[in-house]
């Protein structure tokens, strides 16, 4: 079975930006909450600072939107590689 590739970097995507968008906006409303996350991920993304602003929230989820399609690209293309050379 192959995998759809789009589809996999598309809701991989949205995923991992969803989930820094979620613990971005809950560190915004509840001081410390995700910090090592936020920190863990700002260490990753440049141009991302976890200063606890909306706009770097807005940064963080865009640079995770794009990084998270990425990589649901490149995993779902190797599967693909892998599932191919199969024989049946």
């Amino acid at each position: 079975m192959r995998l759809n590739i789009k589809a996999l970097a598309f809701s991989a995507g949205i995923l991992w930006a969803l989930a820094v968008f979620l613990v971005g906006t809950a560190n915004l409303i509840w001081s410390g909450y995700g910090g090592a996350f936020l920190q863990l991920v700002a260490s990753i993304y440049p141009g991302y600072h976890a200063t606890r602003s909306f706009g770097d929230v807005i940064v963080g989820t865009l640079y995770a939107l794009l990084d998270g399609a990425i990589c649901g690209l490149l995993f779902g293309w190797l599967y693909n590689v892998f599932a191919g050379k199969r024989r049946t």
